[in-house]
């Protein structure tokens, strides 16, 4: 009843500071099963869609002030997505995947948009791990290695001195912690993406696939702020 009550204020055009402690106390909530079961229906997610700007095909995104309510509707729709298959099933019927590539692509050359892209490629992670039509759709329908090999090059700022060959810059300073986990989270998708990827047919796809080689060479060249978050990213 609580979590229903949550989403019932959430529903309305409440302020931004009331959404972001709604979403705030859901995402607590949603990390028990048995709290989901009740509120796991196409009207709710529906909802934290809508919050998350995954509802708006050509719309840009909102004003920096409204980033803390989708960063917080997005990590709800996490655990809501991680703890329910009926939520898994819905983000099919929902075509979740095709509107979290969307607004991927909005975060192109957007400043201040590091925890939304994060949690966008962290999402579509969980979807490509947990539901396989998912994976299956982001590969062949949704260009899902391109969109994530490009989230992937822009979360390690490369710079590109051939067709297939970063410049290596030893002098870089390491990346801060939002672009490393956004590296991060990106090589999780890709990985469940290319699982099945062992047959590459067509010339897009080869070209894809060494266009992804030379920023996972880069990757490996490039340091996080610490050891170990150097070390989750290689």
């Amino acid at each position: 009843k609580l979590c229903e009550g949550i989403l019932n204020i959430l529903e309305k055009d409440t302020k931004t500071s009331c959404q972001v402690a709604c979403l705030e106390a859901l995402r607590i909530l949603s990390r028990d099963k048995k709290v989901l079961v009740p509120v796991t229906t196409k009207r709710n997610m529906q909802i934290l869609m809508k919050l998350a700007k995954l509802d708006t095909v050509e719309d840009p995104l909102a004003s920096v002030s409204e980033f803390p309510v989708i960063v917080e509707a997005l990590k709800c729709l996490c655990n809501v997505i991680f703890n329910s298959s009926v939520a898994q099933k819905l983000s099919l019927e929902l075509n979740l995947a095709a509107m979290l590539c969307n607004l991927l692509q909005k975060c192109k050359d957007r400043q201040l948009v590091d925890d939304i892209k994060c949690f966008d490629l962290r999402l579509l992670f969980l979807l490509s791990l947990l539901h396989t039509d998912i994976r299956a759709q982001l590969r062949q329908e949704l260009q899902g290695v391109q969109v994530l090999t490009q989230a992937l090059e822009s979360s390690l700022s490369v710079r590109w001195t051939e067709e297939y060959k970063a410049a290596e810059d030893r002098d870089r300073p390491p990346l801060s912690l939002q672009e490393t986990d956004c590296a991060i989270e990106a090589l999780k998708a890709l990985f469940n993406v290319t699982l099945d990827s062992w047959n590459v047919h067509s010339k897009n796809e080869s070209h894809q696939f060494r266009y992804m080689a030379a920023i996972l060479r880069h990757c490996l060249l490039t340091t996080g702020p610490t050891e170990e978050k150097t070390e989750e990213l290689h």
